[in-house]
């Protein structure tokens, strides 16, 4: 891994992910975690009494991921491997915040709703569900979301019963680099 991303996860994420309303103590569910991009700075946000469930179904992901929290010293990142389903094997209204970045380009519009189902389940009373839709009109288009645009991701949210809260930017980790981006947040 280059420096300019570890010092982004270590750091400069860790400050996004605040900005966005990760706090201490929480459980943070990360879906769609690959190698730890965002698993690596939540944790970090949430502390050692927090947890992250790091969702993925590429298993070599999962196992950077594993060996990057063990060299980190990380002990509250909880790695979860699926099939790609995005049900999620968690109890209701079990976690206070859900990070669905860079994810949903891969998904049709009925897995999506689904996912936001899920999502809507496994959230506390007034949880955080922070998106962070790459790949719209306004960003790189590609795959599923190519003729969406931020409002249209945001619409299609508020339809699965959540609350839009803000729209926060700053320079944020996709793929192997870094690039300004804009993620929702929503409150269930």
């Amino acid at each position: 891994m280059n420096n300019e991303l570890d010092k982004w996860e270590r750091e400069q994420g860790v400050e996004f992910l605040r900005n966005i309303g990760i706090r201490d103590n929480q459980t943070v569910l990360d879906f769609g975690a690959r190698v730890g991009r965002y698993s690596i700075p939540t944790a970090i946000a949430v502390g050692k009494k927090g947890l992250v469930y790091s969702i993925d179904k590429d298993q070599e992901a999962l196992n950077r991921l594993k060996q990057k929290a063990i060299s980190l010293n990380l002990e509250n990142i909880k790695i979860i491997k699926n099939s790609g389903e995005v049900k999620f094997k968690l109890k209701d209204k079990s976690v206070d915040a859900v990070l669905l970045y860079d994810v949903l380009h891969y998904m049709n519009n009925a897995t999506r709703k689904t996912l936001y189902t899920q999502t809507h389940r496994v959230l506390k009373s007034n949880g955080l569900l922070s998106v962070y839709p790459k790949h719209v009109l306004d960003d790189n288009p590609l795959d599923e979301l190519k003729e969406f645009s931020l409002d249209d991701v945001k619409q299609e949210v508020q339809e699965s019963s959540f609350t839009f809260e803000e729209k926060y930017c700053g320079t944020i980790s996709h793929d192997d680099g870094l690039n300004w981006g804009c993620v929702l947040n929503f409150r269930k």
